[in-house]
């Protein structure tokens, strides 16, 4: 036979988890009111990104779940690849691409699993900020620029004179 215990538990409660006199830490101050909004003194856990869920059902394997990610992966490693077999130019403009389509699938999903990193409009910003960066820096990228943007040639004279 068990023993049942006795004498208070944690918190002051008694063993069957009732708090005394109305000092649940989990209560607002007046009795019968709902469970206090104030944040937890420990945190145990760490809350998943908005829109950090599954990107495809539950019962699907792994590389399913996560194929946003997977794609943006992919086509930045075959820009990467690209560039390593000497086209610049292209393999850059690829990996720039790759980071503009995981903005917009950040953007249009619900769910994109491990693509989604931080809070929505802070993946965007950085997603679609460092893909633009890319894409023009590439576009800009000498000998025989494909983008020539006129007031730059004259800010480097300036500086560099």
């Amino acid at each position: 036979m068990r023993a049942e215990p006795t004498g208070p538990g944690p918190n002051g409660s008694d063993p069957n988890g009732s708090v005394p006199n109305g000092s649940d830490p989990n209560r607002s101050g007046s009795k019968g009111a709902g469970p206090s909004r104030r944040p937890p003194q420990v945190t145990r856990d760490t809350a998943r990104p908005e829109g950090g869920g599954r990107a495809a059902p539950g019962r699907a394997p792994a590389p399913a779940r996560q194929w946003p990610l997977l794609a943006v992966l992919g086509a930045t490693g075959l820009g990467l690849l690209i560039v390593a077999f000497d086209a610049f130019r292209v393999g850059a403009l690829i990996i720039g691409l790759a980071l503009i389509g995981g903005a917009v699938l950040r953007w249009t999903l619900p769910s994109v699993g491990m693509l989604a990193v931080r809070s929505r409009f802070t993946d965007l910003f950085l997603y679609g900020g460092l893909g633009l960066a890319i894409v023009l820096l590439a576009l800009m990228a000498q000998p025989h620029a494909w983008l020539k943007i006129p007031f730059l040639e004259d800010v480097l004279h300036f500086t560099v004179q």
